[in-house]
């Protein structure tokens, strides 16, 4: 049998799909104490009247196994848009098969197509086989800078 890749654009009835790949995305990562929102919640910020970020997805035989969630930033600097991705996910069994650099692939389409000067994302530093494939599709991973986070009380007391 002969298996079928798609990269399409996410829609609702892909939600429940998404968001069982961010709690895989969050497990893999040991990150799962860190998942706190819903399905309804993604959905409402896909979808809603206002959403905050877009998603495509990896669909082999009706099946969804990958995701790319973004959402535009700017630089400054280029005076450009950018897309950022925060987060892209393949499923452990289906990796090596060039799902992630599909989707990868499509996000940097998208990018280009609407005159973005960048497209960026993070990486944990303990994840050398994500930094060698990104860095073999032509990513720099940046030393030099780090990322900046304010939440929860925190964030209630800053604002």
């Amino acid at each position: 049998m002969n298996s079928t890749l798609t990269v399409r654009p996410a829609t609702p009835d892909d939600i429940p799909a998404i968001f069982a790949l961010i709690v895989a995305l969050a497990e893999y990562e040991h990150l799962s104490h860190l998942v706190m929102g819903t399905a309804a919640q993604l959905e409402k910020h896909l979808f809603g009247d206002r959403p905050y970020l877009e998603a495509i997805v990896a669909e082999l035989d009706d099946r969804v196994i990958g995701s790319a969630l973004f959402f535009h930033n700017y630089s400054t600097f280029l005076t450009q848009p950018g897309l950022y991705i925060e987060d892209l996910f393949v499923l452990p069994e289906f990796r090596g098969r060039g799902i992630g650099k599909a989707l990868l692939s499509e996000v940097a389409r998208i990018a280009r197509d609407r005159g973005c000067g960048r497209l960026e994302w993070s990486v944990l530093d303990w994840n050398e086989s994500a930094i060698g494939f990104y860095q073999k599709l032509g990513a720099d991973v940046l030393p030099d800078w780090r990322i900046c986070r304010v939440t929860g009380e925190a964030l209630d007391n800053l604002g």
